[in-house]
């Protein structure tokens, strides 16, 4: 099965997966000539926690790599993303958008993810640590127990898991708080490092107001259109060029075919994806113009220099005050679409 990236499984890997059993504590995969190949593996000597050593032999500084690692006890497979921090920008775009490929071409889905930006990452006492958060239980924090409320409020309004915006289109304000899963994190954290055009999307998990990573692709703006869903609602990040200086610009789609749930629920969560987009991004590189369409047949490279000009506003520089299109993290900026009726 071929990735976004276009890597697919070598039949070496193939072989390699149907021919796993339970003497084989680690499997190493690499992306080798657009192939994810087989690049090492380590047998069983004890428990997982006691073979986690072998990987420092196994894995190499600043190469990301993905390790499946065997749970004790039939437990399933543990995937190990092993991404450095000093891995090249295009290795960790790479791998990030051929992940998804890999989960779906394993025997069966991986029992838990385990992302890794150093090697002292996978030692035992970090796995233990590891274990304990995924276990412990999770108290609410104040944005968490605020949720909590705002769904009761939406339950006793008839809403389900959703609520309305203030008014039609409008998008200021703190908004609903989405939790971020790390492979989003890693992706838009490399997209920012980026030189050439890209996008990251992401998506709201239904039930859970979790946001998660869909996937990395290189595109160009004319492309762009094509990696976004024209019937559900969803979130993009895209790393324009063509300006003065490289920007990040985010923009929120929510096609008019949508259940009216799911846009309210973008719709609430959208100022909030900005703000922590832009913790994630270096200073100055998240454009300050926030841009929605509901046609995303419409993103194209005249759509980017009509809503942005020649150059973005970054939004470490942006204006406050006013949500006036273009003014700061006021108001999403309303695409002025191909098809314009007078009035």
């Amino acid at each position: 099965m071929a990735s976004i990236s276009g890597i697919s499984l070598s039949s070496d890997l193939s072989s390699a997966l149907a021919s796993l059993d339970e003497s084989t504590r680690f499997l190493k995969i690499s992306i080798r000539d657009e192939q994810l190949v087989p690049d090492g593996s380590h047998s069983a000597k004890g428990r997982l926690p006691d073979d986690l050593p072998a990987l420092e032999s196994l894995l190499v500084d600043n190469v990301p790599a993905y390790v499946l690692a065997r749970l004790d006890n039939g437990a399933g497979w543990l995937l190990i993303d092993y991404v450095p921090d000093g891995s090249r920008v295009r290795d960790k775009m790479l791998y990030a958008s051929t992940r998804g490929a890999l989960t779906r071409s394993l025997p069966s889905p991986p029992s838990d993810t385990l992302y890794a930006t150093s090697k002292h990452d996978l030692s035992p006492t970090s796995y233990a640590a590891h274990l304990t958060h995924l276990n412990a239980p999770k108290p609410l924090s104040a944005r968490e127990k605020e949720m909590e409320e705002v769904k009761a409020a939406e339950r006793a309004a008839g809403f389900g898991n959703t609520r309305p915006s203030a008014s039609p289109g409008a998008f200021g304000g703190s908004g609903v708080g989405l939790q971020w899963d790390n492979a989003l994190e890693e992706a838009v954290k490399a997209l920012g490092e980026a030189d050439g055009e890209g996008v990251v999307t992401a998506a709201i998990e239904p039930g859970s107001e979790k946001l998660v990573y869909v996937e990395a692709a290189d595109v160009s703006a004319d492309e762009l259109g094509s990696k976004v869903s024209s019937t559900d609602p969803s979130f993009a990040f895209f790393n324009y060029t063509s300006g003065s200086q490289p920007q990040v610009v985010f923009i929120y789609t929510c096609p008019s075919s949508s259940p009216i749930k799911h846009r309210m629920l973008y719709s609430a969560g959208a100022a909030s994806v900005f703000s922590t987009a832009k913790s994630l991004l270096p200073p100055g590189r998240l454009a300050s113009r926030k841009l929605e369409t509901s046609d995303p047949s419409e993103l194209s490279s005249k759509f980017f220099r009509d809503e942005l000009g020649s150059g973005a506003e970054s939004a470490a520089g942006s204006r406050s005050g006013s949500g006036t299109p273009g003014a700061g993290g006021g108001g999403f900026a309303k695409p002025r679409g191909p098809a314009r009726r007078a009035r």
